[in-house]
């Protein structure tokens, strides 16, 4: 029992027996909630009563006022009670039920979003739907109890009408999960690359960076693709590299200002609500975070901005510091909310700062500007630079170094204060394809920054997986209070891999790189489409649903295709062997029609066409028996320049490892040794690391 709204004590539902934060949030309406299982579909076919689908997170800011509006509404609930089979899903748990549905809204509706409600047949097809919905009659939207009572009598006295268009919509769902073979061949060139690229040019925001207009999202493999083309060595022609180049400083400048960075706790907000980047949908999602900080340190290795990698660095210790389990893993968010109010925990007024600073506010406030009259509600603001790091120390007669100190003493301070107010909610529940991300970014965050704490978590996290998500040889989806359930899909499998072969190009343990082939043996046995090709999403002994999604389109997350492919072709150079190869091409033909009219949905694919089509570079690290190759320089220099499409392998002298790269590549002198391979036919191995740099300095600028 506890306390609702009304102060009276609330009984549990059966989603109190659940592992979902989001679903725990729900575990005490009134609202005779299911969780999706046999009992519920098993419930609505007996009783020949239609299913109410609602889908949401537990960071979800709309969730949550529908929640407190209707769901704890006691008149509200005993409608839904009484003529529907009420299931709740938290979206990232089952992405699958939210990728079949969602297209229905989005069809139905025009738009898609959270929280979704959907009704369902007992077949569970769908026949009505859409997002949020108010309490009463608002901004052209109707009131839930009114739609509950319309859909009631639809149901009773129009049922053949709805079977009819249910049908109908199902049928058209299936058709948008379809993705036939080309009837011709297509070839792989660069001109797909070029023709996407072309087209996300001409949605760039050339002012405020980004593509496109508000809500504005980071769009990271899109920052990613404009960073390949930008290269020194990358195959654009050397306008449009100008071009890239300005998208890639602009945009992340500007989120970098924006009030979408966290300026003294680290991390980035999902979105931001206008185009300036300035006020965020509060969230901060685990998975924003592990891209955004792979996207600045590759532009840190682009540019040399120094700027970015602090920016990285804020990333990884937030999520080192409050998204961390125990136990090693990453937990999925924070909320936008706390105290019923969006953003309350972030935001600042002028007093409030000077009560922290004291002398110091006055120019805290200008840096950040924290205004009189804010740019937030209630006369807060959200803090943002209006300006770059080196215009403010100039501004303020200062030199770069002395306005950063500066900045941090009074960030500390604020941090601190900030800290004994009411958090937000956090969302304890780990992904596997969620940490996986975020796993590479904290390797990644070790080779560029030179940090070994960092690749202690991925390890860690690494580890956490094994431990805690594999069971029989194959991956889980999802691991809370304690349990882990659910089977893995696509993206689990494919994230997974990549984090693995990741590692590989850091740590000697010869575990990764056979536990990548073996899952990715999993992968493609479970989950390939033998009849039009193409990986699902789900596995071929998941439940039977009203159609098997595919994973098509690059969103928030990469679509597990797209890194399926990178996995494979990766893959293919690290063990020779070919039918990786082949599975990844098959996979980059079947999506060449759309990439080059969709680039935006589609950029993670075009950056794995420029992978297979740019010059191979190869490099294995050859280190003595035993050697603690952590803090180890050769590494280091390795990964000291912007080479996006380089493959590594490390290894030891005393471990068995069958890659064609190590095959007869020992150490010189019992050094640290590297060798440089195109089509494993390698230079003379280097242990010197002025050579190194040297060589690789060339590979990272040499022309297209």
């Amino acid at each position: 029992m506890k306390p609702n709204r009304t102060g009276s004590q609330a009984k549990p539902n059966r989603l109190v027996n659940e592992t979902s934060t989001y679903l725990l949030q729900h575990a005490y309406n009134p609202v005779d909630w299911f969780a999706w299982g046999p009992e519920a579909l098993t419930k609505a076919r007996q009783e020949d009563k239609p299913i109410l689908l609602s889908i949401g997170y537990a960071a979800c800011h709309w969730c949550h006022v529908m929640e407190h509006e209707s769901f704890e509404d006691e008149a509200t609930a005993k409608m839904m009670n009484e003529n529907f089979v009420n299931i709740k899903v938290d979206r990232e748990e089952r992405t699958d039920l939210d990728e079949i549905y969602m297209k229905a809204v989005q069809m139905m509706t025009g738009h898609g979003g959270w929280p979704m409600t959907v009704f369902l047949t007992p077949e569970l097809k769908p026949f009505f739907g859409g997002t949020y919905f108010p309490p009463q009659d608002r901004h052209g939207l109707p009131g839930f109890k009114k739609l509950l009572m319309g859909l009631t009598e639809a149901w009773n006295t129009q049922r053949e009408d709805i079977l009819k268009s249910s049908e109908e919509l199902t049928g058209h769902m299936r058709l948008m999960d379809e993705i036939a073979k080309p009837e011709i061949e297509p070839e792989l060139n660069f001109n797909h690359i070029e023709l996407g690229t072309d087209k996300l040019l001409k949605i760039f925001d050339h002012l405020w960076g980004g593509f496109g207009n508000a809500p504005k999202f980071p769009h990271t493999f899109s920052l990613s693709l404009a960073m390949r083309y930008a290269a020194p060595n990358g195959k654009g022609r050397s306008t449009r590299k100008e071009e890239c180049l300005e998208v890639v400083h602009t945009s992340l400048d500007k989120m970098a200002y924006g009030g979408i960075h966290d300026q003294i706790g680290g991390g980035f907000a999902r979105y931001s609500v206008d185009r300036m980047w300035l006020v965020p949908h509060f969230e901060k999602m685990l998975y924003d975070n592990a891209l955004l900080c792979k996207t600045y340190l590759d532009g840190y290795l682009l540019t040399g901005r120094t700027y970015w990698a602090d920016v990285a660095r804020g990333i990884l210790d937030f999520v080192l510091r409050e998204l961390t389990t125990e136990d090693g893993g990453f937990y999925s968010s924070l909320d936008a909310d706390s105290e019923g109010e969006e953003g309350k925990f972030y935001v600042w007024d002028q007093d409030e700062v000077k009560d922290v600073l004291g002398t110091d506010a006055e120019w805290f406030n200008e840096v950040f500007g924290v205004s009189t009259h804010g740019n937030f509600e209630h006369g807060k603001s959200v803090l943002h630079l209006a300006k770059s790091p080196e215009e403010l120390a100039q501004k303020y007669n200062m030199n770069e170094t002395e306005f950063f100190d500066k900045v941090r003493t009074s960030s500390k301070k604020l941090y601190d204060a900030r800290e004994k107010r009411i958090r937000p909610g956090r969302d304890e529940k780990v992904l596997t394809s969620w940490d996986s991300l975020m796993i590479t970014a904290f390797i990644e965050g070790y080779r560029v920054l030179k940090e070994p704490k960092y690749l202690d978590a991925a390890l860690r996290a690494t580890n956490f997986i094994f431990d805690n998500l594999m069971t029989d040889g194959r991956l889980l989806r999802t691991w809370g209070q304690g349990k882990a359930k659910l089977n893995g899909y696509l993206d689990d499998y494919s994230y997974f891999i990549q984090t693995l072969l990741d590692l590989a190009e850091v740590d000697t343990n010869p575990k990764w790189l056979k536990e990548a082939e073996r899952l990715a043996g999993i992968m493609l046995e479970q989950f390939w489409d033998t009849k039009d090709g193409g990986l699902f999403y789900t596995s071929v002994d998941h439940e039977e649903l009203v159609t098997r999604p595919k994973s098509h389109y690059d969103g928030a997350i990469p679509s597990g295709s797209s890194v399926a492919v990178f996995a494979l072709l990766r893959l293919a150079k690290l063990t020779g062997n070919k039918k990786y190869e082949q599975r990844g091409l098959e996979l980059l033909k079947l999506y060449i029609p759309f990439m080059a009219r969709v680039p935006d949905q589609f950029s993670n694919f075009l950056c794995a066409i420029d992978f297979y089509m740019a010059k191979e570079t190869e490099i294995a690290c050859l280190f003595p028996s035993k050697a603690d190759t952590k803090d180890e320089p050769l590494l280091f220099h390795v990964y000291s320049h912007y080479l996006p499409n380089k493959v590594v392998l490390c290894s030891d002298e005393g471990s068995i490892n069958p890659s064609p790269l190590l095959e007869g590549r020992l150490t010189i002198e019992s050094k640290p040794t590297a060798y440089i391979c195109s089509n494993y036919t390698c230079d003379a191995p280097v242990t010197e690391l002025t050579q190194l740099d040297d060589r690789l300095k060339a590979l990272a600028s040499a022309p297209a």
